[in-house]
């Protein structure tokens, strides 16, 4: 059985105050001590609490007794220790104030592939292979090792949220905007990537890593810690991994970059094509739902009903009674004479003409000739067809039988191939209207006359192959 590598518990009660009853108090009190320890105070009595909780936004009047239970909670939970009525963070309070710091800035802040980090590892490194002292390349290797952070950071929130944008298809107008802005820093990033990846990678290559280490712990004045060294080969195999295997890392983001930029196009170019489609009933009443589903009154939604269908009040009030003279115009509706109403003026908003009734026409004898002339006009076609089409390639003066109308059909099809744009061999290929025949010419040799029932035609003696689709 080969060997098993655990990986290293995290202590129980280490987050337990975020979850816990008054989790917003334990969260204050402990950035209240993680705000005095980077101002260099390792350790505050109560009112020094109650003072920087209010450093650090906790607006609400905390009481003594409160703030005592909290300090105690934190206590069992091994985040804060006590002694002489003073209270300090322990190792691992110093570990759960340094989580919860890192959650809130993974959680405010974005991914980005920024080219600046990679000319400054590139510089980083430039500066190590030159001469200089153990205390400079102790703060140099320093500086590499958090330039190589914050690539691995940047990228790998980046692309979580590239992956988050491909799936996101709500707010058409600003995802259209967002895609394309992503697009162009996806080009601008991958542009000269391979340039910078060799120059990396040939700096690591001119660098002794051991050496390195050894110069940069003696600058640090670190001559027995030997756990340090490891730490640093660690993050040495990190660089290489980013930029000298094969693949790196980098040629991994290269390639995610580049199917991203596909990925969105595509994207980009299904949102044109749905813009560019006709509206259909149905796009019509859904987005009249939605319309609904807005309204707030019973009011708004009849006044959209009737906008939407047309039902509005009668059409019949400007109508008037035949001699208007006789009805006061103070007289009440009720005690009026009717009027006479068309039941086609609620549907056209007309009044109803009635006309005499007209004599219905007889067309059967108009479609038994039509038939008749449709089959003879076909059967002449086929036969032009027929006289036209050929076995194989044929010059066009050989074709000396053609009837006029025959003849006429195939100058046709002559014109259609010399209007067309020639292949690589010099052809031209037409087709007829509806599909049934196509013609390829080839340049002439030569000179034709052809003869018909109603005159000669001179021309170009071209090569024809008339074919039947």
């Amino acid at each position: 059985m080969g060997q098993v590598t655990t990986f290293p518990r995290v202590p129980a009660d280490l987050f337990r105050f975020t979850t816990a009853e008054h989790a917003e108090l334990h969260t204050a009190v402990l950035r209240a001590f993680g705000a005095a320890n980077e101002r260099l105070e390792t350790s505050l009595t109560l009112d020094g609490v109650q003072l920087r909780l209010r450093d650090v936004g906790w607006s609400e009047q905390v009481t003594d007794d409160d703030l005592t239970k909290s300090l105690t909670a934190l206590r069992q939970w091994g985040l804060i220790e006590t002694a002489q009525h003073r209270y300090g963070l322990t190792k691992h309070g110093e570990a759960a104030y340094a989580g919860i710091q890192h959650a809130l800035e993974t959680l405010t802040s974005s991914g980005a592939l920024q080219t600046a980090v990679l000319d400054a590892i590139a510089d980083r490194l430039d500066e190590l292979s030159k001469p200089m002292d153990d205390r400079r390349t102790f703060t140099a290797l320093q500086e590499l090792e958090g330039h190589v952070k914050a690539l691995q950071t940047g990228t790998t929130r980046f692309n979580s949220e590239l992956q988050r944008l491909l799936k996101d298809d709500h707010d058409l107008a600003t995802f259209q905007d967002v895609k394309r802005t992503t697009i162009t820093y996806l080009r601008e990033f991958i542009a000269d990537l391979d340039a910078r990846k060799q120059q990396i990678r040939e700096k690591i290559d001119n660098l002794d890593p051991v050496k390195l280490h050894e110069n940069a712990r003696n600058g640090a004045d670190l001559y027995q810690d030997d756990n340090w060294l490891q730490n640093r080969a660690k993050a040495w195999d990190s660089l290489k991994a980013w930029f000298h295997h094969t693949p790196s890392k980098a040629d991994e983001l290269q390639d995610v970059a580049r199917k991203a930029i596909v990925q969105l196009l595509r994207v980009l170019d299904r949102i044109s094509e749905q813009r560019k489609r006709p509206t259909n009933t149905a796009a019509d009443f859904k987005a009249l739902a939605r319309w609904f589903a807005r309204t707030t009154t019973e009011d708004e939604a009849h006044e959209l009903f009737n906008a939407a269908f047309g039902l509005w009040s009668a059409r019949h009030a400007h109508l008037a009674h035949a001699d208007g003279e006789l009805i006061p115009s103070a007289e009440p509706w009720h005690n009026t004479p009717p009027v006479k109403l068309s039941p086609q003026l609620r549907t056209t908003g007309k009044q109803e003409h009635i006309g005499s009734t007209g004599k219905i026409r007889n067309v059967d004898e108009v479609r038994r000739n039509r038939r008749r002339q449709a089959e003879k006009e076909r059967a002449e076609l086929e036969h032009a067809w027929r006289q036209i089409q050929t076995d194989g390639p044929i010059r066009i003066s050989t074709l000396t039988n053609l009837d006029h109308d025959t003849f006429h059909r195939l100058i046709d099809l002559v014109g259609r191939a010399l209007g067309s744009d020639p292949d690589s061999t010099g052809t031209r290929t037409a087709g007829t209207t509806d599909g049934r025949m196509q013609i390829n010419l080839r340049n002439a040799r030569g000179w034709a006359t052809i003869t018909t029932q109603k005159g000669t035609l001179s021309g170009p003696d071209y090569v024809i192959d008339v074919q039947s689709r």
